[in-house]
């Protein structure tokens, strides 16, 4: 690595200990795991690794909470005011946050920024919602009154992934606890540090004892035991696709509802009338901001053969100039991977994709940074149908382009993997975008757009990409038991079964 000091945060936490019942815990056994920056990959602190004896404690405390306290019973407006107090707290806290998150990640500073930015407006936008929420209510006649309630559920078990993590906690905390449920919250192992803020920023905004907690560890066993808790009836994970396969199986032992948010390969379609610069401005983006480790990256673009060659030479040029560096220097748009473990994995395929389609950009570590997780971004061209880099989920700084000749060569390009969360076309003509976007099957399509989302709109994926949505009323519903009730208001007449005469 190019002589640089790896600044670490001013007083960076070096022993990250659970949230229970509103008081930091040790481990039940006092195990610990260690914990690295991804830059010098050396061990800055080390982490409570919790198991199924400290779920248990968790969860109990979080059962104690809605069943005996006042969370579940205040008033929408009163919890309302609870989460912008949180929101608040986020804010005042938002450069720390942002430090902490790219020490943590590997993400570049100004994204980092925009993510805390992100969290604080989970937390405003669903206390407007449950504020304005209002139930369904039917006249059937005149003689009965038939209306839906939405109480919550209980206790929520919220698992969240690596790659920007405090951004997706809120992303779960929020609804759950607008909706009345009390939270244990499963960090990832990988980047536990923003999550660290999070029990003082719950305190100082007035959230009841026991109705938050944090529970660290790794996934097999803390979040395991999370998931299979009989006294926990909702679980959100956001990950990859094969432990939503786990998770949905051990699930299914208590009959308890998930929404899990999981990989992605989602194509980014370019017309030949399509606006060429902003295509390549938004391919380029798509895929390699947040370091390319998002599940709705735009990983394989399809490009009309018309434009292809000229599409090609753009976005290799453009990956060749994005700067790698240094994630706290506010000049870099692409920094460290996550861990040494995701990084060797990334590589991995790109030694695949050498083999597989043509290197245009990129597939090495820049020269000026010769040690930590970095890689230059790497640009594939006449990636086939059948390439794993085609149909496997990377997760890095990595894209595929792939040649089309018709409008259903494209359609049929864009579904011809297992997942659909995210898709993007491009096209002047409109007529044929909405008609490709309704044919594209993912759960979430972009028209001349990159990845920009109203937080009222559903998020979440089809086939390997996910089980239910989230997003304004569907994330409250989820968090939420509907019940409906019917009140006679007249004279309804009952079959008189059984009365002689």
């Amino acid at each position: 690595m190019a002589e640089q000091a790896v600044p670490r945060p001013v007083d960076l936490p070096s022993d990250l200990r659970h949230f229970i019942d509103g008081k930091p815990a040790s481990s039940v056994d006092g195990a610990t795991f260690p914990v690295a920056d991804p830059v010098t990959n050396e061990v800055y602190g080390r982490v409570a690794a919790g198991d199924a004896a400290d779920i248990d404690l968790a969860v109990a405390a979080a059962k104690r909470a809605f069943t005996d306290g006042p969370w579940p019973r205040l008033t929408a407006r009163e919890r309302a005011k609870i989460l912008n107090k949180i929101a608040d707290g986020i804010e005042v806290r938002a450069e720390r946050l942002a430090e902490l998150e790219t020490f943590d990640t590997g993400l570049p500073i100004t994204q980092a920024r925009g993510q805390a930015h992100r969290a604080a407006e989970n937390f405003r936008y669903f206390a407007d919602v449950i504020v304005a929420l209002h139930e369904e209510a039917y006249i059937v006649g005149d003689k009965q009154v038939n209306y839906a309630i939405r109480q919550p559920a209980g206790v929520a078990g919220l698992i969240t992934p690596w790659n920007t993590p405090f951004m997706l906690e809120t992303w779960k905390l929020a609804p759950s606890l607008a909706s009345g449920c009390t939270v244990v919250l499963k960090p990832a192992e990988w980047s536990p540090l923003s999550a660290s803020l999070l029990p003082e920023i719950m305190a100082e905004a007035g959230v009841p004892d026991g109705v938050f907690n944090l529970v660290h560890g790794i996934g097999e066993q803390a979040g395991a035991a999370l998931v299979a808790h009989p006294d926990v009836p909702r679980i959100s994970f956001t990950g990859e696709s094969g432990t939503g396969q786990i998770i949905m199986r051990t699930s299914a032992e208590n009959l308890k509802e998930v929404s899990m948010e999981l990989g992605g390969k989602s194509p980014c379609v370019v017309f030949a009338d399509a606006d060429f610069d902003r295509a390549v401005d938004a391919a380029v983006f798509g895929v390699f901001s947040l370091n390319g480790e998002r599940c709705t990256a735009s990983s394989r673009v399809l490009v009309q053969r018309e434009i292809y060659d000229r599409f090609v030479e753009a976005l290799a040029a453009r990956a060749a100039a994005v700067k790698v560096g240094m994630p706290a220097d506010a000049a870099t748009e692409v920094g460290a991977l996550i861990h040494p473990e995701h990084y060797a994995r990334v590589l991995e395929y790109v030694e695949i994709g050498k083999r597989e389609a043509r290197l245009v950009a990129g597939g090495d570590r820049p020269a000026h940074l010769t040690s930590g997780n970095f890689l230059q971004p790497t640009v594939f061209a006449d990636v086939r149908p059948d390439a794993r880099i085609f149909q496997e989920e990377i997760f890095g700084p990595v894209v595929g382009v792939t040649p089309f000749d018709t409008e259903e060569e494209a359609i049929e390009l864009a579904n011809a993997t297992k997942y659909g969360l995210a898709g993007y076309v491009w096209t002047k003509d409109l007529q044929r975008g909405h008609r490709v976007a309704r044919a594209v099957q993912s759960g979430m399509v972009w028209i001349n757009s990159h990845n920009v989302r109203d937080l009222r709109t559903p998020f979440g994926g089809i086939k390997a990409s996910g089980v239910g949505q989230e997003g304004g009323v569907h994330s409250i519903d989820f968090y939420s038991d509907v019940r409906a009730i019917h009140v006679a208001v007249g004279d309804l007449h009952t079959p008189q079964f059984g009365k002689q005469g």
